[in-house]
């Protein structure tokens, strides 16, 4: 299974805030989506960087509250880690547990075409090895 399965299914839609806007924003908006992480973008093409809760968690327990009016600029992560659309959901996953990551925008050429998540990953196992599974019952049921 590879990465441009999972966006098959669910779509390439990201969501995307310009580096001047606030924490208070992107935890709004955040939260309002129902999403652990936002890409940081100026032009909607470009990534520059990626904000999710634990930067705003880790803004917060360092400077409180005052850290919620601090642009995204000042805390987001600058060196975001992409994978491809033809990129395996093995390679994936590996990449997510060794650089301890949740979200992984999916670029496509100059393009941005998506994001997946962990959740999203781990579902697409999940699936594929029921359907291994049940390749492998109905192996053995048609051959008993």
């Amino acid at each position: 299974m590879y990465v441009s399965d999972i966006l098959g299914a669910k779509g390439g839609a990201v969501i995307s805030l310009a580096p001047d806007r606030t924490l208070a924003e992107t935890a709004r908006l955040l939260t309002e989506k129902r999403i652990g992480a936002i890409l940081v973008s100026n032009d909607g093409v470009a990534i520059a960087g990626v904000i999710s809760e634990r930067d705003i968690i880790r803004a917060v327990a360092r400077d409180g509250a005052a850290a919620l009016d601090k642009a995204i600029a000042d805390v987001m992560t600058r060196e975001v880690v992409t994978c491809r659309p033809d990129d395996t959901i093995e390679e994936v996953m590996k990449v997510m547990t060794v650089k301890r990551i949740r979200h992984l925008p999916v670029v496509d050429g100059d393009k941005i075409a998506g994001i997946v998540t962990i959740g999203d990953v781990v579902k697409s196992r999940l699936e594929e090895t029921e359907a291994e599974t049940q390749v492998l019952r109905d192996y053995v049921f048609t051959r008993g």
